[in-house]
């Protein structure tokens, strides 16, 4: 099989679970990027991709626009707003293993939490959305996401004790990621990750992430709510282990 069409299977694949993760399929997306990086550089992939993430992100939106926490998104966005601006900065002084290990960090410190509160015989009862707890995590999420795409962690440490139901999660989560990506396209420009060529083939690869956003919400609603956000966390373990992996083996 030509290599050109190798790539534009695996674009597909890519753009295809990123819109599924963008419908409510929790974190497959963090395969898109290592995907694309079998044809090109990890930071062009994520350019390439980020056009796609945006166009699905507008759909997704659409799609949960009736069910998200207004307290969390006026919390949690201006707050990753800096986070952006910091990770623009910083990231030509960061290393990003650092960063891959912070987010390991708080995923893990997270997942431990959890853990004990599902063996502890009293009940937990769900934490407010608090601005000092949302300014920090917000900010990291803006950082983590920028540099690495991993805003995710940090962000649903914070969201997650909230206990919030399924859709509103979903419609928080699908918004406030939303808002990033937008922010990040003029610096990933600047950095030269988006290019016209880059747009150009992203167009093609739309209809594969708007098919996967289709079916994740789909996906999304017939899952039990305990089901949900117990492959949330599980999701959410992997991603811990996939960092630690690029770290420790790279």
């Amino acid at each position: 099989m030509a290599e050109a069409t190798q790539f534009w299977i695996v674009a597909g694949l890519a753009a295809y679970l990123m819109g599924l993760s963008k419908g409510g399929v929790p974190m497959i997306a963090l395969l898109s990027v290592p995907l694309m990086s079998l044809f090109m550089d990890p930071a062009l992939a994520a350019g390439l991709l980020l056009p796609i993430y945006i166009v699905a992100d507008m759909y997704a939106v659409w799609l949960f626009r009736r069910a998200f926490s207004l307290r969390n998104l006026t919390i949690l966005i201006p707050a990753a707003i800096v986070g952006v601006g910091l990770g623009f900065l910083a990231v030509a002084s960061v290393p990003g293993d650092a960063i891959k290990l912070m987010v390991a960090a708080i995923a893990l410190g997270y997942l431990f939490q959890s853990l004990r509160r599902r063996f502890s015989k009293r009940e937990i009862p769900p934490r407010p959305a608090d601005l000092p707890r949302g300014l920090i995590w917000g900010t990291i999420a803006g950082v983590t996401s920028y540099i690495s795409h991993a805003g995710g962690p940090p962000y649903q440490a914070y969201v997650l004790p909230q206990q919030l139901d399924k859709m509103t999660y979903l419609g928080t989560t699908t918004i406030f990621f939303a808002v990033i990506n937008m922010i990040k396209v003029p610096p990933f420009i600047l950095a030269g990750q988006i290019t016209w060529d880059s747009a150009g083939q992203a167009t093609w690869l739309i209809p594969c992430a708007l098919a996967g956003a289709w079916s994740g919400v789909k996906i999304a609603r017939l899952l039990p709510e305990r089901v949900f956000f117990l492959l949330v966390e599980i999701a959410l373990a992997l991603v811990s282990v996939k960092l630690l992996s690029e770290v420790l083996l790279s």
